[in-house]
């Protein structure tokens, strides 16, 4: 939807040079700084987070959304709807229609509530842990809207409390500072996660993320029919999602290994909360260490879960990224048994699906193993995938099958 220059007054006009408006009517929502007309409208002018009418070249609005004049992903495009600008209103909407979806998906509290663009809201995560909102802001132009997003997640959901995770380092691409701050209520130090009938104490204050990871869940379900009666290694474990779940199902053995020593602490617990703490052990280490010290001992696995943190963050880390997964993904095939299960996962949005599949085959026949690929998952629905943003489908999860050449 376009309209002619109808004044909005709280929106700056921001203009963009000629035909550089087809990505935004192609449906994109961002604008770089060389598409910019500066002459019209310099970049100077503007306040980082400050609202803005984004124009086409001929002066029709697109729509409106923010701006940081510092940052070479300059302007989002939030609303296209010139009766309904960004603004509280808006806010409280795109957070009902986000609560709809959640509602039809999950019968527990427990989901992603928004995950930026996917849900309308660039720059702002929502995790919804029960009563508990964890929210995320990741650029200037959520950071000023902070109070109304508050208010319109009190609004909407009425949560006891609300806690602030701003410690991501992308805030820091935006000149914002980093912190974790309570926003509203009494926020706990541990909450309870449910997911399919299981229970894990996770920490909303210290946990990576925001203390849990929910794009895995539909793949942590995937696992259920490979693991009965098997011999499970998970690594990079963090607090035992995927091994908890793996001997609940009936897993007769699994080892969690992790940096962390908190972390594994959490996961010997999330065992005993859902009672298998007889078959869950842990190791501290680093991964490729263990991994290097398993091998050399000779142990063997049935199904090993690989399921790193980004090992590729900008373009110029692809190169040593990819090669940490492939190196990954070859030693846990190295402990695998003759017909064992690889789970290998990337949440690196610059690794392509295509790309993880061919480390996977590079490493097997460097082993001189058979690989083939069983099943594949990516996030979960609570993590809906702008199709002009190929960005915000970033989950890669694929099941194999090694066997012997």
């Amino acid at each position: 939807m376009t309209t002619t220059a109808k004044a909005l007054p709280d929106f700056a006009p921001l203009r963009l040079r000629k035909d550089e408006d087809r990505r935004l009517r192609a449906g994109h929502l961002w604008v770089y700084s060389n598409e910019i007309d500066v002459e019209a409208t310099p970049l100077r002018d503007f306040q980082p987070g400050q609202p803005v009418a984004i124009q086409a070249s001929n002066g029709k609005t697109l729509g409106t959304g923010y701006i940081n004049p510092h940052a070479l992903l300059c302007a989002r495009l939030v609303s296209r709807d010139p009766d309904h600008p960004l603004g509280p209103s808006l806010l409280v909407h795109r957070l009902n229609v986000a609560l709809s979806l959640r509602e039809r998906l999950y019968d527990r509290p427990f989901y992603r509530l928004v995950y930026g663009e996917g849900d309308g809201l660039p720059g702002l995560i929502v995790d919804r842990y029960g009563d508990l909102c964890v929210a995320q802001v990741t650029t200037a132009g959520m950071d000023r809207l902070k109070d109304d997003i508050l208010a319109a997640l009190q609004k909407v959901l009425k949560p006891a409390a609300v806690l602030w995770r701003n410690d991501s380092p992308v805030r820091e691409l935006e000149g914002l500072e980093r912190y974790v701050a309570d926003a509203a209520g009494a926020v706990p130090e541990t909450v309870t996660v449910e997911e399919d009938g299981l229970r894990f104490q996770v920490a909303p204050r210290t946990g990576q993320k925001t203390g849990w990871f929910h794009d895995q869940r539909d793949n942590r379900a995937r696992l259920d029919r490979y693991v009965r009666d098997r011999r499970v290694l998970d690594v990079f474990s963090y607090t035992g999602a995927w091994s908890v779940r793996a001997a609940v199902r009936g897993a007769r053995e699994v080892l969690c290994v992790d940096s962390s020593a908190p972390a594994l602490e959490q996961a010997t617990a999330n065992a005993a909360l859902n009672g298998v703490g007889d078959r869950v052990q842990i190791r501290q280490g680093d991964a490729f260490d263990v991994l290097k010290g398993l091998r050399e001992a000779r142990e063997r696995f049935d199904v090993v879960i690989v399921d790193p943190p980004a090992f590729v963050k900008r373009r110029k880390d692809f190169k040593e990224g990819a090669l940490a997964y492939r190196r990954l993904n070859e030693m846990a095939m190295q402990v695998l048994e003759r017909d064992g299960l690889l789970v290998s996962c990337s949440c690196s949005q610059l690794l392509s699906r295509d790309t993880l599949i061919q480390t996977l085959l590079q490493g097997s026949r460097h082993l001189d193993r058979n690989l083939v690929i069983l099943e594949q998952g990516r996030q979960g629905p609570d993590h809906p995938v702008h199709p002009a943003i190929p960005e915000t489908d970033y989950l890669k999860m694929i099941v194999a099958r090694v066997l012997p050449a």
